[in-house]
C-alpha cells in the first residue's frame, strides 16, 4: 500500500493505492508543522481519518507533500508524526510546491503556482524546485491567496467600504463581530485558515463591479509580485493549483494574456496526477 498525501494549512487530501483496487480517498485538516507538533498532526490523522490510521501495519510506504515542509526541521515533524502511526513504512516528507510540480510539470520544465489558502511560486527544471524570493506567508506575502482576499473582504466590511448591498450580503452571511474577528486573527492559531473563510463570499459577488475589481487586484498582485519577477517568465508555461484559481480561472487566464503570460494545467486538486507521478516514477524505480 502507497499512501500520498497534498496538504495545505486548512486541508488535506489523502490517496491510497491500494493493488488491483481503485485508490481510496481521504480528507482531514490541514497539517502545516508550522502550526503543529508531531503529537498534534498524528491526533488530527487518527481522529479524523480513523480507517486510513487503521492501516498502520499495512502501508508501505508513505510520500508526504505539505504546506510548512520546505526546512529539514518541519519536515522531520511531519515523518514523526507519520511514523508514530504507521511504524513499517518509508516515510518521505517534502513541500507541497515540489508536490505541485509533479502534478503539473511532470518532467518538463516550468513555473508552478499556488493560489489556495496560501499562494506560493517555483521555478521547477524537471526535476527539481528552485527555492525564490517568496513564500512569506500570510502577514508578508500570500498575494492572491484565500487568506489574501479574506483579509480585503472583512477589513472592508469592518471599515464600511462595501457596498451597501455587498455589505448586507456578507453580514447575513457570516454575522461577523468585531471582537471576534480580533480574537481569531490575533489570539488564536491558524489565522490563516480563518482569513480565508471568508474568501468563498467572493463567488456570491463575483459578477459585481466590486467583486470583479477585488479579484483582478488580487490576482494582478500576484501576477507582478510573484510570475514577473522571474525575467524568463514568457518562456516557459506557467501551472496553477489551488481553489482560487481552480474557481477564478477566466479572470486568471485574461490577467495572464494580458501580461504575455503561457498558463499550462489549472487543477484545484493535483492529488490523483501527484499520485500517478509518483506510481510511474517508482515503477521506473524497480
Amino acid at each position: 500500500m502507497i499512501l500520498v498525501a497534498d496538504s495545505g494549512s486548512s486541508k488535506t487530501d489523502w490517496l491510497l493505492a491500494v493493488a488491483d483496487q481503485e485508490p481510496v480517498k481521504y480528507n482531514t485538516g490541514g497539517l502545516n508543522p508550522y502550526f503543529l507538533t508531531d503529537k498534534e498532526i498524528a491526533r488530527i490523522i487518527q481522529e479524523q481519518a480513523p480507517q486510513m490510521a487503521a492501516l498502520n501495519m499495512q502501508v508501505e510506504e508513505i510520500y508526504f507533500f505539505g504546506a510548512g515542509c520546505s526546512s529539514p526541521d518541519r519536515r522531520e515533524i511531519v515523518s514523526n508524526a507519520l511514523s508514530q502511526i504507521y511504524p513499517k513504512a518509508f516515510i518521505s516528507v517534502d513541500s507541497d510546491m515540489l508536490g505541485s510540480a509533479y502534478a503539473t510539470c511532470g518532467h518538463h520544465k516550468g513555473l508552478c503556482c499556488i493560489l489556495g489558502t496560501g499562494s506560493n511560486i517555483t521555478f521547477f527544471d524537471g526535476e527539481e524546485t528552485h527555492d525564490g524570493k517568496h513564500g512569506l506567508g500570510f502577514v508578508l506575502g500570500d498575494e492572491g491567496s484565500g487568506t489574501w482576499f479574506g483579509k480585503i473582504l472583512i477589513t472592508d466590511y469592518l471599515y464600511g467600504n462595501m457596498p451597501a448591498e455587498i455589505q448586507e450580503a456578507f453580514e447575513t452571511t457570516f454575522k461577523p463581530n468585531k471582537d471576534a474577528v480580533i480574537k481569531n486573527v490575533y489570539l488564536k492559531r491558524g489565522a490563516n485558515s480563518y482569513l480565508a473563510s471568508f474568501a468563498k463570499f467572493l463567488s456570491a459577488i463575483r459578477h459585481t463591479e466590486y467583486g470583479q475589481s477585488l479579484i483582478r487586484q488580487g490576482l494582478l498582485e500576484f501576477i507582478k509580485t510573484n510570475i514577473q519577477s522571474y525575467p524568463e517568465y514568457h518562456q516557459y508555461n506557467c501551472h496553477f493549483v489551488g481553489s482560487i484559481a481552480y474557481f477564478f480561472n477566466d479572470e486568471l487566464k485574461a490577467l495572464c494574456a494580458d501580461h504575455g503570460i503561457s498558463v499550462g494545467k489549472i487543477m484545484q486538486h493535483p492529488i490523483d496526477h501527484l499520485m500517478q507521478f509518483i506510481l510511474k516514477r517508482n515503477q521506473l524505480h524497480t
